[in-house]
Protein backbone atom coordinates (compact mmCIF):
# COMPACT_ATOMS: atom_id res chain seq x y z
CA UNK A 1 0.00 0.00 0.00
CA UNK A 2 1.31 3.52 -1.50
CA UNK A 3 2.26 5.62 2.34
CA UNK A 4 -0.74 8.40 0.39
CA UNK A 5 -3.19 5.46 0.75
CA UNK A 6 -2.27 5.08 4.89
CA UNK A 7 -2.91 8.49 6.13
CA UNK A 8 -5.62 10.29 7.60
CA UNK A 9 -8.14 12.62 5.42
CA UNK A 10 -6.51 15.47 7.94
CA UNK A 11 -2.87 14.37 7.44
CA UNK A 12 -3.63 14.49 3.62
CA UNK A 13 -5.64 17.75 3.94
CA UNK A 14 -2.50 19.64 5.64
CA UNK A 15 0.27 18.28 3.15
CA UNK A 16 -1.86 19.14 -0.08
CA UNK A 17 -2.57 22.58 1.61
CA UNK A 18 1.10 22.79 2.35
CA UNK A 19 1.88 22.08 -1.07
CA UNK A 20 4.44 18.81 0.23
CA UNK A 21 2.41 16.53 -2.11
CA UNK A 22 -0.46 17.25 -4.84
CA UNK A 23 -3.78 16.52 -5.17
CA UNK A 24 -2.96 14.64 -7.70
CA UNK A 25 -0.48 12.41 -6.53
CA UNK A 26 -2.85 11.61 -3.87
CA UNK A 27 -6.01 10.54 -6.14
CA UNK A 28 -3.64 8.54 -8.38
CA UNK A 29 -2.10 7.11 -5.43
CA UNK A 30 -6.14 6.11 -4.45
CA UNK A 31 -7.47 4.88 -7.78
CA UNK A 32 -4.09 2.79 -7.76
CA UNK A 33 -5.14 1.39 -5.44
CA UNK A 34 -8.59 0.86 -6.07
CA UNK A 35 -7.31 -0.84 -9.73
CA UNK A 36 -5.17 -2.93 -7.03
CA UNK A 37 -7.65 -4.23 -4.48
CA UNK A 38 -11.22 -3.72 -5.95
CA UNK A 39 -11.17 -6.86 -7.53
CA UNK A 40 -11.35 -8.83 -4.96
CA UNK A 41 -13.88 -6.24 -2.87
CA UNK A 42 -16.43 -5.22 -5.42
CA UNK A 43 -16.43 -1.96 -3.44
CA UNK A 44 -17.38 0.55 -6.36
CA UNK A 45 -19.60 0.38 -9.20
CA UNK A 46 -18.21 3.41 -11.14
CA UNK A 47 -14.68 5.09 -11.28
CA UNK A 48 -13.93 8.23 -14.05
CA UNK A 49 -10.00 7.82 -13.27
CA UNK A 50 -9.45 10.87 -15.75
CA UNK A 51 -12.25 13.47 -14.06
CA UNK A 52 -11.13 12.80 -10.82
CA UNK A 53 -7.53 13.97 -12.29
CA UNK A 54 -8.92 16.99 -13.69
CA UNK A 55 -10.89 18.05 -10.33
CA UNK A 56 -7.03 17.26 -8.10
CA UNK A 57 -5.48 19.07 -10.68
CA UNK A 58 -8.05 22.15 -10.56
CA UNK A 59 -7.44 22.08 -6.98
CA UNK A 60 -3.26 21.76 -6.93
CA UNK A 61 -3.75 25.22 -9.34
CA UNK A 62 -6.13 27.09 -6.75
CA UNK A 63 -3.75 26.05 -3.91
CA UNK A 64 -0.57 27.03 -5.75
CA UNK A 65 -2.64 30.45 -6.66
CA UNK A 66 -3.49 30.94 -2.92
CA UNK A 67 -7.17 29.79 -2.69
CA UNK A 68 -7.72 27.03 -0.37
CA UNK A 69 -11.40 26.22 -0.80
CA UNK A 70 -12.18 24.55 2.78
CA UNK A 71 -10.31 22.16 5.10
CA UNK A 72 -10.23 19.17 3.10
CA UNK A 73 -9.75 20.60 0.13
CA UNK A 74 -7.73 18.00 -2.42
CA UNK A 75 -8.61 15.08 -0.47
CA UNK A 76 -9.87 12.26 -2.88
CA UNK A 77 -13.80 10.65 -1.59
CA UNK A 78 -15.98 8.33 -2.28
CA UNK A 79 -20.21 8.32 -2.54
CA UNK A 80 -22.32 6.02 -2.68
CA UNK A 81 -24.28 4.89 -5.40
CA UNK A 82 -27.52 5.93 -3.73
CA UNK A 83 -26.53 10.09 -4.03
CA UNK A 84 -26.90 11.54 -7.35
CA UNK A 85 -23.61 12.39 -9.44
CA UNK A 86 -23.85 14.57 -12.90
CA UNK A 87 -20.93 13.45 -14.07
CA UNK A 88 -21.03 9.52 -13.17
CA UNK A 89 -24.23 7.09 -13.46
CA UNK A 90 -26.22 6.61 -10.49
CA UNK A 91 -27.61 3.15 -10.48
CA UNK A 92 -28.91 2.13 -6.75
CA UNK A 93 -27.05 -1.17 -7.43
CA UNK A 94 -30.67 -2.36 -9.34
CA UNK A 95 -31.00 -3.18 -12.86
CA UNK A 96 -33.57 -0.50 -13.21
CA UNK A 97 -31.36 2.11 -12.69
CA UNK A 98 -28.66 0.45 -14.65
CA UNK A 99 -26.64 3.53 -16.34
CA UNK A 100 -28.65 5.91 -15.18
CA UNK A 101 -26.97 9.87 -15.26
CA UNK A 102 -28.69 12.48 -12.98
CA UNK A 103 -28.97 15.92 -14.52
CA UNK A 104 -27.88 16.93 -11.65
CA UNK A 105 -25.47 16.85 -8.38
CA UNK A 106 -27.16 16.06 -4.74
CA UNK A 107 -26.39 19.02 -2.44
CA UNK A 108 -23.73 17.07 -0.16
CA UNK A 109 -21.95 16.26 -3.21
CA UNK A 110 -22.01 20.20 -4.40
CA UNK A 111 -20.89 20.55 -0.83
CA UNK A 112 -18.16 17.94 -1.55
CA UNK A 113 -16.93 19.93 -4.68
CA UNK A 114 -17.31 23.10 -3.39
CA UNK A 115 -14.93 22.14 -0.45
CA UNK A 116 -12.49 21.14 -3.06
CA UNK A 117 -13.25 17.53 -2.40
CA UNK A 118 -12.21 14.91 -4.95
CA UNK A 119 -14.77 12.02 -5.76
CA UNK A 120 -13.51 8.88 -6.83
CA UNK A 121 -16.33 7.37 -7.83
CA UNK A 122 -19.84 5.45 -6.50
CA UNK A 123 -19.78 2.68 -4.11
CA UNK A 124 -21.63 -0.53 -4.47
CA UNK A 125 -24.92 -0.92 -1.95
CA UNK A 126 -27.51 -3.10 -1.52
CA UNK A 127 -29.91 -2.41 -4.19
CA UNK A 128 -31.82 0.48 -3.13
CA UNK A 129 -29.78 0.74 0.40
CA UNK A 130 -32.25 -2.15 1.25
CA UNK A 131 -30.26 -4.74 3.10
CA UNK A 132 -27.73 -5.30 5.39
CA UNK A 133 -25.01 -7.33 4.21
CA UNK A 134 -24.69 -5.59 0.93
CA UNK A 135 -25.24 -8.71 -0.98
CA UNK A 136 -28.27 -7.30 -2.63
CA UNK A 137 -26.52 -5.71 -4.71
CA UNK A 138 -27.46 -6.09 -8.82
CA UNK A 139 -24.18 -6.23 -9.32
CA UNK A 140 -22.24 -8.53 -7.09
CA UNK A 141 -21.73 -8.60 -3.28
CA UNK A 142 -19.00 -6.66 -1.57
CA UNK A 143 -16.50 -8.58 0.76
CA UNK A 144 -15.04 -7.13 4.19
CA UNK A 145 -11.31 -6.58 3.80
CA UNK A 146 -10.87 -7.82 7.45
CA UNK A 147 -12.09 -11.27 5.89
CA UNK A 148 -13.24 -11.40 2.27
CA UNK A 149 -15.02 -14.76 3.39
CA UNK A 150 -17.73 -12.34 5.03
CA UNK A 151 -19.61 -9.58 4.58
CA UNK A 152 -18.66 -5.67 5.31
CA UNK A 153 -21.86 -4.89 6.52
CA UNK A 154 -24.49 -3.12 4.46
CA UNK A 155 -26.53 -1.20 3.28
CA UNK A 156 -23.56 1.50 2.75
CA UNK A 157 -20.91 -1.64 2.68
CA UNK A 158 -19.12 -0.38 -0.54
CA UNK A 159 -18.07 2.88 1.22
CA UNK A 160 -17.21 0.76 4.19
CA UNK A 161 -14.91 -1.25 2.63
CA UNK A 162 -13.24 0.94 0.18
CA UNK A 163 -12.50 3.09 3.30
CA UNK A 164 -11.24 0.23 5.61
CA UNK A 165 -9.20 -1.07 2.66
CA UNK A 166 -7.29 1.92 1.34
CA UNK A 167 -9.09 2.75 -1.14
CA UNK A 168 -10.57 5.95 -0.16
CA UNK A 169 -9.88 8.11 2.90
CA UNK A 170 -13.12 9.24 3.66
CA UNK A 171 -16.79 8.40 1.87
CA UNK A 172 -20.75 8.90 2.00
CA UNK A 173 -23.09 6.54 2.99
CA UNK A 174 -26.94 6.25 4.16
CA UNK A 175 -28.32 5.33 6.58
CA UNK A 176 -31.69 4.34 7.44
CA UNK A 177 -31.80 1.35 10.04
CA UNK A 178 -28.02 1.41 10.67
CA UNK A 179 -26.63 1.48 7.30
CA UNK A 180 -23.54 3.49 7.98
CA UNK A 181 -22.64 2.65 11.68
CA UNK A 182 -23.41 -1.12 11.10
CA UNK A 183 -21.45 -1.17 7.68
CA UNK A 184 -18.45 1.08 9.64
CA UNK A 185 -18.65 -1.52 13.35
CA UNK A 186 -17.67 -4.43 10.55
CA UNK A 187 -14.91 -2.84 8.69
CA UNK A 188 -13.54 -0.86 11.90
CA UNK A 189 -13.78 2.44 10.55
CA UNK A 190 -15.91 5.37 12.14
CA UNK A 191 -19.46 5.27 10.70
CA UNK A 192 -21.93 8.36 11.52
CA UNK A 193 -25.51 8.78 11.51
CA UNK A 194 -26.34 13.15 12.04
CA UNK A 195 -29.71 14.25 13.73
CA UNK A 196 -32.00 13.44 10.99
CA UNK A 197 -32.61 17.13 9.04
CA UNK A 198 -29.05 18.26 10.06
CA UNK A 199 -27.74 16.95 6.18
CA UNK A 200 -29.72 17.42 3.08
CA UNK A 201 -30.85 14.69 1.67
CA UNK A 202 -32.10 16.29 -1.87
CA UNK A 203 -30.26 14.36 -4.49
CA UNK A 204 -30.48 11.05 -1.74
CA UNK A 205 -32.76 8.31 -3.40
CA UNK A 206 -35.51 8.07 -1.40
CA UNK A 207 -35.87 4.80 0.46
CA UNK A 208 -37.24 5.53 3.55
CA UNK A 209 -38.25 9.19 3.50
CA UNK A 210 -38.39 9.60 7.35
CA UNK A 211 -35.92 7.59 8.19
CA UNK A 212 -33.37 8.04 5.46
CA UNK A 213 -30.20 10.18 6.32
CA UNK A 214 -26.53 11.13 4.23
CA UNK A 215 -23.50 10.46 6.90
CA UNK A 216 -20.24 10.07 7.00
CA UNK A 217 -17.33 7.27 7.09
CA UNK A 218 -13.50 7.92 8.04
CA UNK A 219 -10.93 5.88 9.67
CA UNK A 220 -10.79 8.41 12.81
CA UNK A 221 -13.10 10.51 14.22
CA UNK A 222 -11.56 13.38 13.22
CA UNK A 223 -12.14 12.83 10.00
CA UNK A 224 -15.37 11.86 10.26
CA UNK A 225 -16.27 15.12 11.78
CA UNK A 226 -14.53 17.39 9.35
CA UNK A 227 -16.51 15.43 6.60
CA UNK A 228 -19.86 15.82 8.48
CA UNK A 229 -18.83 19.65 8.79
CA UNK A 230 -18.56 19.88 5.02
CA UNK A 231 -21.72 18.65 3.87
CA UNK A 232 -23.76 19.61 6.85
CA UNK A 233 -26.39 22.47 7.54
CA UNK A 234 -29.35 23.40 6.31
CA UNK A 235 -30.62 23.33 2.50
CA UNK A 236 -33.34 25.54 1.15
CA UNK A 237 -33.77 22.38 -1.55
CA UNK A 238 -35.05 20.03 1.32
CA UNK A 239 -38.07 20.16 2.73
CA UNK A 240 -37.23 17.85 5.90
CA UNK A 241 -33.51 20.02 6.47
CA UNK A 242 -33.95 21.86 10.11
CA UNK A 243 -33.23 25.38 9.67
CA UNK A 244 -30.70 24.92 12.71
CA UNK A 245 -27.05 25.96 13.06
CA UNK A 246 -24.95 22.42 12.53
CA UNK A 247 -23.50 21.38 15.90
CA UNK A 248 -19.81 22.37 16.33
CA UNK A 249 -18.61 18.31 15.62
CA UNK A 250 -14.97 19.41 15.22
CA UNK A 251 -14.47 21.53 17.58
CA UNK A 252 -16.61 19.05 20.04
CA UNK A 253 -13.91 16.11 18.58
CA UNK A 254 -10.61 18.38 19.54
CA UNK A 255 -12.21 18.59 23.02
CA UNK A 256 -12.87 15.26 23.19
CA UNK A 257 -8.90 14.46 21.78
CA UNK A 258 -7.76 15.84 25.40
CA UNK A 259 -8.70 12.71 26.91
CA UNK A 260 -11.17 14.01 29.96
CA UNK A 261 -14.85 13.00 29.96
CA UNK A 262 -15.02 14.26 33.51
CA UNK A 263 -18.86 15.34 34.05
CA UNK A 264 -19.92 13.19 31.22
CA UNK A 265 -22.95 10.59 31.85
CA UNK A 266 -22.90 8.02 30.05
CA UNK A 267 -26.30 5.85 30.15
CA UNK A 268 -25.59 1.34 29.28
CA UNK A 269 -29.00 0.96 27.29
CA UNK A 270 -29.86 -2.25 29.36
CA UNK A 271 -32.10 -3.68 26.38
CA UNK A 272 -29.27 -3.45 24.22
CA UNK A 273 -25.66 -4.68 26.03
CA UNK A 274 -26.78 -7.89 27.32
CA UNK A 275 -28.14 -11.42 25.93
CA UNK A 276 -28.05 -11.83 22.73
CA UNK A 277 -25.06 -10.63 22.32
CA UNK A 278 -22.02 -12.48 20.72
CA UNK A 279 -19.44 -13.21 23.94
CA UNK A 280 -16.85 -11.40 21.71
CA UNK A 281 -18.36 -7.98 20.75
CA UNK A 282 -19.68 -8.39 24.73
CA UNK A 283 -16.44 -8.24 26.55
CA UNK A 284 -14.94 -5.47 23.84
CA UNK A 285 -18.24 -3.29 24.49
CA UNK A 286 -18.13 -3.80 28.13
CA UNK A 287 -13.52 -3.39 28.40
CA UNK A 288 -15.00 -0.05 26.28
CA UNK A 289 -17.52 1.04 29.05
CA UNK A 290 -14.80 0.45 31.38
CA UNK A 291 -12.79 2.94 29.80
CA UNK A 292 -14.89 5.42 29.62
CA UNK A 293 -15.16 5.22 33.41
CA UNK A 294 -11.33 6.10 33.51
CA UNK A 295 -11.68 8.82 31.20
CA UNK A 296 -13.95 10.43 33.97
CA UNK A 297 -17.33 9.40 32.57
CA UNK A 298 -20.47 9.12 34.88
CA UNK A 299 -21.28 5.60 33.86
CA UNK A 300 -25.18 3.94 34.82
CA UNK A 301 -27.54 2.00 33.07
CA UNK A 302 -30.64 2.75 32.19
CA UNK A 303 -33.60 1.24 30.99
CA UNK A 304 -35.41 1.73 27.91
CA UNK A 305 -38.20 -0.67 27.21
CA UNK A 306 -39.91 -0.20 23.99
CA UNK A 307 -36.48 -0.29 22.25
CA UNK A 308 -37.56 -4.20 22.17
CA UNK A 309 -40.45 -3.19 19.86
CA UNK A 310 -37.87 -0.79 17.17
CA UNK A 311 -37.09 -3.99 14.72
CA UNK A 312 -40.75 -5.12 14.11
CA UNK A 313 -41.92 -1.21 14.04
CA UNK A 314 -39.20 -0.44 11.57
CA UNK A 315 -39.88 -3.26 8.99
CA UNK A 316 -43.29 -2.11 8.44
CA UNK A 317 -42.72 1.81 8.53
CA UNK A 318 -39.88 1.72 6.09
CA UNK A 319 -41.17 -0.82 3.49
CA UNK A 320 -44.40 1.34 3.61
CA UNK A 321 -42.47 4.32 2.82
CA UNK A 322 -40.54 2.01 0.40
CA UNK A 323 -43.38 0.87 -1.37
CA UNK A 324 -44.87 4.64 -1.94
CA UNK A 325 -41.34 5.98 -3.12
CA UNK A 326 -40.52 3.25 -5.37
CA UNK A 327 -43.50 3.33 -7.26
CA UNK A 328 -41.99 6.39 -9.31
CA UNK A 329 -40.29 3.17 -11.26
CA UNK A 330 -42.95 2.85 -13.39
CA UNK A 331 -41.00 2.75 -17.08
CA UNK A 332 -42.58 5.30 -18.26
CA UNK A 333 -40.13 8.29 -17.59
CA UNK A 334 -36.82 6.99 -17.12
CA UNK A 335 -35.15 4.06 -16.24
CA UNK A 336 -35.61 0.17 -17.61
CA UNK A 337 -37.90 -0.45 -19.90
CA UNK A 338 -38.75 -4.13 -20.62
CA UNK A 339 -41.72 -5.52 -23.26
CA UNK A 340 -42.55 -2.11 -25.06
CA UNK A 341 -42.71 -4.02 -28.38
CA UNK A 342 -46.42 -2.73 -29.09
CA UNK A 343 -47.72 -6.04 -28.36
CA UNK A 344 -48.03 -4.83 -24.08
CA UNK A 345 -50.22 -2.70 -22.35
CA UNK A 346 -48.88 0.48 -20.50
CA UNK A 347 -49.59 -1.55 -16.97
CA UNK A 348 -48.02 -4.87 -18.79
CA UNK A 349 -44.72 -2.89 -19.79
CA UNK A 350 -44.81 -1.76 -15.92
CA UNK A 351 -45.18 -4.64 -14.20
CA UNK A 352 -42.64 -7.03 -16.80
CA UNK A 353 -40.40 -3.84 -16.10
CA UNK A 354 -40.44 -3.91 -12.34
CA UNK A 355 -40.10 -7.99 -12.26
CA UNK A 356 -36.99 -7.85 -14.39
CA UNK A 357 -35.46 -4.65 -12.61
CA UNK A 358 -36.04 -4.99 -9.29
CA UNK A 359 -34.15 -7.76 -7.14
CA UNK A 360 -35.99 -10.06 -4.51
CA UNK A 361 -35.05 -8.06 -0.74
CA UNK A 362 -37.12 -5.08 -2.42
CA UNK A 363 -39.62 -6.52 -4.15
CA UNK A 364 -40.09 -8.25 -0.83
CA UNK A 365 -40.04 -4.91 0.89
CA UNK A 366 -42.57 -3.61 -1.30
CA UNK A 367 -44.91 -6.46 -0.67
CA UNK A 368 -44.54 -5.54 2.75
CA UNK A 369 -44.89 -2.20 2.51
CA UNK A 370 -48.08 -2.47 0.16
CA UNK A 371 -49.87 -4.92 2.70
CA UNK A 372 -48.98 -2.94 5.65
CA UNK A 373 -50.74 -0.20 4.32
CA UNK A 374 -53.77 -1.72 2.71
CA UNK A 375 -57.17 -1.12 4.08
CA UNK A 376 -57.75 -3.89 6.49
CA UNK A 377 -54.42 -4.02 7.47
CA UNK A 378 -53.66 -0.57 8.12
CA UNK A 379 -54.62 0.24 11.78
CA UNK A 380 -53.35 -3.15 13.23
CA UNK A 381 -49.84 -2.54 11.44
CA UNK A 382 -48.82 0.78 9.98
CA UNK A 383 -50.72 2.29 12.65
CA UNK A 384 -49.29 0.25 15.79
CA UNK A 385 -45.88 0.79 14.11
CA UNK A 386 -45.84 4.45 14.50
CA UNK A 387 -47.59 4.54 17.89
CA UNK A 388 -44.15 2.17 19.13
CA UNK A 389 -42.09 4.96 17.55
CA UNK A 390 -43.75 7.36 19.84
CA UNK A 391 -42.89 5.05 22.75
CA UNK A 392 -39.15 4.68 21.15
CA UNK A 393 -38.81 8.72 21.33
CA UNK A 394 -40.20 9.05 24.83
CA UNK A 395 -37.79 5.98 25.99
CA UNK A 396 -35.27 8.19 24.37
CA UNK A 397 -36.05 11.69 26.08
CA UNK A 398 -36.70 9.62 29.50
CA UNK A 399 -32.82 8.67 29.10
CA UNK A 400 -31.79 12.11 27.47
CA UNK A 401 -32.95 13.56 30.92
CA UNK A 402 -30.48 11.63 32.87
CA UNK A 403 -27.56 10.80 30.65
CA UNK A 404 -25.61 13.10 27.57
CA UNK A 405 -25.35 10.31 25.65
CA UNK A 406 -26.40 6.34 25.30
CA UNK A 407 -23.88 3.29 24.34
CA UNK A 408 -24.44 0.31 23.36
CA UNK A 409 -22.55 -2.38 21.22
CA UNK A 410 -23.21 -1.52 17.30
CA UNK A 411 -24.27 -4.93 16.46
CA UNK A 412 -24.82 -8.01 18.81
CA UNK A 413 -22.30 -9.93 16.28
CA UNK A 414 -19.38 -9.58 14.08
CA UNK A 415 -19.18 -9.66 10.27
CA UNK A 416 -20.69 -12.97 9.32
CA UNK A 417 -19.99 -15.14 6.68
CA UNK A 418 -21.38 -14.41 3.15
CA UNK A 419 -24.27 -16.19 2.12
CA UNK A 420 -25.11 -17.20 5.53
CA UNK A 421 -28.26 -15.24 6.02
CA UNK A 422 -29.62 -14.58 2.98
CA UNK A 423 -32.60 -17.58 2.99
CA UNK A 424 -33.30 -15.63 6.68
CA UNK A 425 -34.57 -12.11 6.45
CA UNK A 426 -35.60 -12.29 10.11
CA UNK A 427 -31.94 -12.91 10.97
CA UNK A 428 -30.67 -10.45 8.57
CA UNK A 429 -33.20 -8.03 9.92
CA UNK A 430 -32.11 -8.98 13.36
CA UNK A 431 -28.35 -7.25 13.02
CA UNK A 432 -29.66 -3.66 13.29
CA UNK A 433 -30.84 -4.43 16.77
CA UNK A 434 -29.28 -1.83 18.19
CA UNK A 435 -29.09 0.82 15.67
CA UNK A 436 -32.94 0.99 14.73
CA UNK A 437 -33.82 3.27 17.87
CA UNK A 438 -32.39 5.81 16.99
CA UNK A 439 -33.07 6.15 13.15
CA UNK A 440 -37.30 5.47 14.57
CA UNK A 441 -36.00 8.77 17.03
CA UNK A 442 -34.07 11.21 14.51
CA UNK A 443 -31.51 11.55 16.68
CA UNK A 444 -27.51 11.35 16.33
CA UNK A 445 -25.45 8.47 16.86
CA UNK A 446 -22.05 7.17 15.63
CA UNK A 447 -19.68 3.85 15.70
CA UNK A 448 -16.23 4.21 16.49
CA UNK A 449 -14.02 0.50 16.54
CA UNK A 450 -13.43 -0.97 19.91
CA UNK A 451 -11.16 -3.54 19.13
CA UNK A 452 -11.79 -6.98 17.71
CA UNK A 453 -13.51 -9.82 19.20
CA UNK A 454 -11.68 -12.26 20.89
CA UNK A 455 -14.09 -14.85 19.17
CA UNK A 456 -12.50 -14.55 15.63
CA UNK A 457 -10.46 -11.65 15.33
CA UNK A 458 -12.98 -9.57 13.80
CA UNK A 459 -13.77 -5.48 14.46
CA UNK A 460 -16.13 -4.53 16.95
CA UNK A 461 -18.08 -1.16 17.04
CA UNK A 462 -19.12 1.05 19.84
CA UNK A 463 -22.24 2.87 19.27
CA UNK A 464 -22.73 6.20 20.91
CA UNK A 465 -25.75 7.96 20.68
CA UNK A 466 -27.08 11.58 21.02
CA UNK A 467 -30.08 13.86 21.44
CA UNK A 468 -31.36 15.36 17.98
CA UNK A 469 -29.27 18.04 17.35
CA UNK A 470 -26.44 17.03 19.75
CA UNK A 471 -24.71 15.62 17.78
CA UNK A 472 -20.87 17.04 19.02
CA UNK A 473 -21.76 14.95 22.31
CA UNK A 474 -21.11 12.05 20.40
CA UNK A 475 -18.36 13.12 18.94
CA UNK A 476 -16.52 14.25 22.29
CA UNK A 477 -16.83 10.99 23.97
CA UNK A 478 -16.19 8.83 20.61
CA UNK A 479 -13.00 10.84 20.30
CA UNK A 480 -11.81 10.63 23.65
CA UNK A 481 -12.55 6.61 23.52
CA UNK A 482 -10.51 6.52 20.06
CA UNK A 483 -7.10 8.32 21.93
CA UNK A 484 -7.29 6.23 25.02
CA UNK A 485 -8.09 3.04 22.86
CA UNK A 486 -4.85 4.14 20.93
CA UNK A 487 -2.61 5.04 23.69
CA UNK A 488 -3.33 1.80 25.19
CA UNK A 489 -2.60 -0.19 22.35
CA UNK A 490 0.15 1.95 21.23
CA UNK A 491 -0.76 1.07 17.63
CA UNK A 492 -3.69 3.47 15.96
CA UNK A 493 -6.45 1.15 14.76
CA UNK A 494 -6.62 2.48 11.74
CA UNK A 495 -2.63 0.98 10.68
CA UNK A 496 -4.62 -2.35 10.82
CA UNK A 497 -5.68 -1.71 7.42
CA UNK A 498 -5.25 -4.97 5.20
CA UNK A 499 -2.19 -4.73 2.38
CA UNK A 500 -2.91 -5.89 -1.14
CA UNK A 501 -1.76 -9.59 -0.58
CA UNK A 502 -4.47 -10.07 1.81
CA UNK A 503 -7.49 -8.84 -0.81
CA UNK A 504 -6.10 -10.27 -3.30
CA UNK A 505 -6.14 -14.01 -2.28
CA UNK A 506 -9.98 -13.44 -2.90
CA UNK A 507 -10.12 -12.16 -6.16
Amino acid sequence: MSELTRLSAEEIARRVQAREVSSVEVTRAHLDRIEAVDGGLNAFLHVDRDTALAAAEAVDAEIASGTVRGPLAGVPVAVKDNIATKDLPTSCASRILEGWRPPYDATVVRRLRDGGLVPLGKTNLDEFAMGGSNENSAFGAVRNPWDPSRVPGGSSGGSAAATAAGEAPLALGSDTGGSIRQPGAFTGIVGVKPTYGTVSRYGLVAFSSSLDQIGTFGRSVLDAALLHEVIGGHDPADQTSIDAPLPPVVEATMAGARGDLAGVRVGVVRELSGEGNQPGVLTAFTDAVRVLTDLGADVVEVDCPSFTYAVPAYYLIAPSEASSNLARFDAMRYGLRVGDDGSHSTDEVMSLTREAGFGPEVKRRIMIGTHALSAGSYDALYGRAQKARTLIVRDFAAAFEHCDVLVSPTVPTTAFPLGERVDDPVAMYLADLCTIPTNLAGNAALSVPCGVSSDDGLPVGLQVMAPALADDRAYRVAAAYELARDTSSGTPFAATIPEPAVLETSS
